[in-house]
C-alpha cells in the first residue's frame, strides 16, 4: 500500500478536480438548441400559415406548437422552463395578435418588452445600480458590497450596458420592420435577434460576476 502523498494520490487528487463540472457557456444558458427551436419555431410556423391561411389559423397553429414543445418536454423527461416560457409567451403575443386584428400585432409584446427593459437597464446605470450586479446580489442573498469597489461597479455597469444595448437594438429594428408593415422580417429579426443576443448578455454578465469575485477576494486577502 502507498503512502499518503505519493504520486498514485496526487493522480487522484487531479482527476478529482478535473472531474468538477465545467460552467455553463452563454449559449448552454440560452437553452442551446433546444432553446433556439422552441423560442423561434412558433414565430416561424405563424408567419406562414398566416400568408396563406390568414390570421386566425396563424395564430391557432402557433399556439399549438407551443404546445406540442411542453408535451415533448414531458414525454421525453427534458428541463420545462424553456417549453414553458416559450408558451407564454406564444400565448401572449397570440392574444395581441387577435385584439389587434393584424398579424404584425404578433410581434408588438417583444417590442414593448425591449423598450421596457432598455429603459429599467439604462436607468439602473445612471443611479450608479448596474442591474445586473443587483440582480445578481439578490438572488443570491449577498450584500452589494462591490458597490464599494470602482472596479467590481465598472464591471457591471459595462455587463449592464451590453444588456441595454441589445433590448435597445431589438426595439429599434422590430419598431421599424412594425412602422413598414413587414411582418414576415419582423420574425426574422425576432429569431436573429433573440437567443445570439441574449447569449452575448449573458457572457458578458458572467465575466462581469467573476471579476467582481475575484476582485472581492484580492480585497479581502488584502
Amino acid at each position: 500500500m502507498e503512502r499518503p502523498g505519493t504520486k498514485t494520490e496526487a493522480w487522484r487528487d487531479d482527476a478529482g478536480s478535473a472531474s468538477e463540472p465545467r460552467p455553463r457557456t452563454a449559449w448552454e444558458r440560452t437553452g442551446g438548441l433546444v432553446g433556439l427551436l422552441v423560442s423561434s419555431l412558433p414565430s416561424l410556423v405563424f408567419v406562414v400559415v398566416n400568408s396563406f391561411a390568414g390570421l386566425i389559423p396563424g395564430i391557432v397553429t402557433s399556439v399549438a406548437s407551443g404546445v406540442v414543445f411542453v408535451v415533448l418536454a414531458v414525454v421525453m423527461k427534458k428541463p420545462l422552463q424553456p417549453a414553458v416560457s416559450s408558451f407564454v409567451g406564444v400565448a401572449i403575443t397570440s392574444l395581441i395578435a387577435f385584439l389587434t386584428g393584424s398579424a404584425k400585432g404578433y410581434f408588438l409584446s417583444d417590442i414593448w418588452f425591449s423598450l421596457a427593459c432598455f429603459v429599467v437597464l439604462a436607468v439602473s446605470i445612471v443611479v450608479r445600480r448596474p442591474l445586473v450586479g443587483v440582480v445578481w446580489s439578490l438572488v443570491n442573498s449577498e450584500k452589494m458590497t462591490w458597490l464599494a469597489d470602482r472596479r467590481s461597479r465598472l464591471g457591471y455597469d459595462l455587463a449592464t450596458a451590453t444588456a441595454t444595448l441589445v433590448f435597445a437594438s431589438r426595439f429599434l429594428v422590430q419598431q421599424y420592420l412594425y412602422d413598414q408593415d413587414r411582418t414576415g422580417w419582423l420574425a426574422v429579426a425576432k429569431i436573429a435577434m433573440g437567443n445570439p443576443l441574449t447569449g452575448l448578455a449573458f457572457g458578458a454578465a458572467a465575466w462581469a460576476i467573476h471579476y467582481a469575485s475575484k476582485r472581492e477576494k484580492l480585497l479581502a486577502d488584502a
